[in-house]
């Protein structure tokens, strides 16, 4: 009897093992790519997924993005710029056969890639290329980064050029540029401004000239600023032009 309940709690146990073996669940974000006796069958999920035991065997697939840091890479461009660059990529699983199958580790696979691909494409450009059109280096980096994971059945949704580090040199180069453009902008704008102010001189000159009584009148608006400074001696010239009409019923003035 004791032999009877013995080979009956074994036979409980395999078959509790076997029952392990063989029921998986996976997650919404998951799928199981199953292989049978070495042999791929498909991918399956999510849920409830019933294998054979001993017979199959399954490998978890994340179908989420997943965003990776690509490592500083030292970058010469194409004006012979060194740099030091990174970047961030983000990519996903759309095919899980093809992420298990044609490539090892598929993570590590489009690390490398995206790493050769970002000395690669910024080797071709000169470096205010790179600080000036980044948003289109990005795209022809994920261009050519998808089409390169697509046998993998990797997607690349998007890659961004993350931080530029420019030598010292460069950094102190680039300030003076900068610094000398300020410099160029703010005399043109002097300049104009100096040209405009002349334009409206000549025609308040041409404005005075048809009236030579506005002449009169600027001066003696002249005086008037003047007398409200804080000066201890002010010197008023009195042009004759403005004594003229005062003296001219005088004896003996001549206004020649």
């Amino acid at each position: 009897m004791e032999m009877i309940s013995g080979s009956f709690m074994f036979l409980i146990v395999i078959v509790g093992i076997f029952l392990v073996m063989s029921v998986k669940v996976l997650n919404e974000y998951e799928r199981g790519v199953i292989f049978r006796l070495g042999r791929i069958i498909g991918a399956k999920g999510p849920g409830l997924i019933i294998l054979v035991p001993i017979v199959d065997r399954m490998m978890r697939v994340d179908m989420r993005t997943v965003t990776m840091d690509v490592p500083p890479q030292d970058v010469i461009t194409r004006d012979n710029v060194t740099l030091k660059v990174n970047a961030v990529i983000y990519f996903r699983v759309v095919e899980p056969n093809r992420a298990v199958v044609e490539v090892e580790n598929y993570l590590l696979a489009t690390s490398k890639l995206a790493q050769t691909t970002l000395r690669s494409v910024l080797g071709q450009v000169e470096l205010d290329g790179l600080l000036a059109d980044r948003e289109a280096i990005n795209h022809r980096l994920q261009a050519i980064l998808d089409k390169q994971t697509e046998p993998w059945g990797v997607k690349v949704a998007n890659v961004e050029v993350k931080q530029v580090d420019l030598p010292i040199e460069m950094q102190r180069a680039m300030a003076r540029q900068a610094e000398a453009e300020r410099e160029r902008r703010a005399k043109i704008i002097a300049a104009e401004g100096e040209m405009q102010a002349s334009e409206k001189l000549a025609e308040a000159a041409e404005v005075m000239g048809r009236s030579p009584i506005t002449i009169q009148l600027r001066y003696l608006q002249t005086l008037r600023e003047m007398s409200n400074e804080k000066a201890m001696h002010t010197i008023i010239p009195l042009p004759m032009d403005l004594l003229r009409p005062f003296l001219a019923g005088q004896p003996g003035f001549n206004s020649k």
